[in-house]
Order: C-alpha cells, then sequence, then structure tokens
C-alpha cells in the first residue's frame, strides 16, 4: 500500500521535526522561555500541515491565533521540555514581541487580551497548578485551554463565541515570564494548536 503525495508530505515533515535527517544543535527548552522564539521554519511546517486539511473553519472548530497579534511568537513548541509528554501536557506558549527583535517582550506581553479561538462553555479554574489561573473552552467536540492567565473577562459555565475577550495574559502558576499556554484537544485527544493555525491573525 503506497502513501498518497498528503501523508508523504505529513510523514516527510513529522521526520525533520523529529531530527531524522540530521542533529540539531537547538537546545531543548525545560521551562517556557519568555526571551526565545521558535524557529520560523518550524512554523512553516506546522501551517503547511494545516492547510493540506483545513477547510474554512466553523464556531466550533478552534481557528486563529488566541492573542490577535501579528506580533506573536511561539516560545516553547508543542510535546517539547515542560510540554512533555504531549498527550498530557501538549500545547504552546505564546508571548509578544512588543519591540521587534523577534524574541519575546515581557512588558509588551503582560495584560495582552486573551480571545476564545472557537464557541463553547467556559469552564474558569484559578489558582490551579501548574497552570495558574486556568480556562478552558469545551464544545462536543473540542476543547481549548488557556493559561498562567492575569485574570478572567469570563465566568464558570458562561457560553462565549470565536473572537470574544475571555481573560488576559498573566504568568500564574509555573511561570518564567508572561505568557499564554494554549491547548487544542479534540474528541479528548490532545493536538498542536499549530495545526489549527494558532498564529493566524487578520491584522
Amino acid at each position: 500500500m503506497g502513501l498518497g503525495r498528503r501523508h508523504f508530505l505529513v510523514l516527510f515533515l513529522a521526520l525533520i521535526g523529529l531530527g531524522a535527517f540530521g542533529t540539531s544543535t537547538r537546545p531543548l527548552l525545560l521551562l517556557s522561555r519568555w526571551d526565545v522564539a521558535l524557529p520560523s521554519a518550524d512554523v512553516a511546517a506546522h501551517a503547511l500541515i494545516s492547510a493540506t486539511h483545513r477547510s474554512f473553519p466553523e464556531g466550533e472548530r478552534p481557528f486563529g491565533n488566541p492573542l490577535r497579534d501579528r506580533r506573536t511568537v511561539v516560545t516553547q513548541g508543542y510535546g517539547v521540555g515542560t510540554h512533555a509528554p504531549a498527550h498530557i501536557w501538549g500545547g504552546i506558549d505564546l508571548a509578544i514581541d512588543g519591540d521587534g527583535d523577534g524574541r519575546a517582550d515581557p512588558q509588551g506581553t503582560w495584560h495582552v487580551p486573551v480571545y476564545a479561538t472557537h464557541d463553547g462553555s467556559a469552564r474558569v479554574r484559578p489558582d490551579t497548578w501548574p497552570g495558574g489561573n486556568y480556562l478552558a473552552i469545551e464544545n462536543a467536540r473540542y476543547k481549548t485551554a488557556y493559561a498562567h492567565l492575569h485574570s478572567y473577562a469570563v465566568v464558570d459555565g458562561q457560553t462565549v463565541t470565536r473572537g470574544q475577550v475571555i481573560g488576559y495574559v498573566g504568568s500564574t502558576g509555573m511561570s518564567s515570564g508572561p505568557h499564554l499556554h494554549y491547548e487544542v484537544w479534540e474528541n479528548g485527544v490532545n493536538c498542536n494548536p499549530l495545526d489549527f493555525d494558532a498564529l493566524h491573525t487578520d491584522e
């Protein structure tokens, strides 16, 4: 049984991400680092994977950047460092490059609004460990999680829609600086948020 072009592309990109075609000198991040950004090649690979299977998003499916800012950078990728193992802790950490140097800027990241990336019901969980002020948006198929928030803009059980402000970036819980930890779950399975265009913004 041969591989289709799409399956081959996904397999090839996955092997590159695992370092099958060479050794990487990039260090494994142990904590979310607000002073570094994920290499653009990694982000581009996930955008390509997403584009191969995504149709126009509807409100129930997560889509887009929860910070809605074109200056968003990934400070820790999916399934590495404190995000491993991915099936439990998988997510990405996002911050704002407020000064244009390609790295996260703590002052530019504090209290930035966080937006729901899909429709659902809010599950507010303050002061959790390690996620600090944690919030999940759930519907019948998808759940997104937003952690380390400074404060909330919704209450537990509230119905929210994509694009609604749900909270503000902080550094609560186990956090080395202000950032948003963002997760996507589909039917109870943890997914890479970059496959849901987590860096896409309409700006």
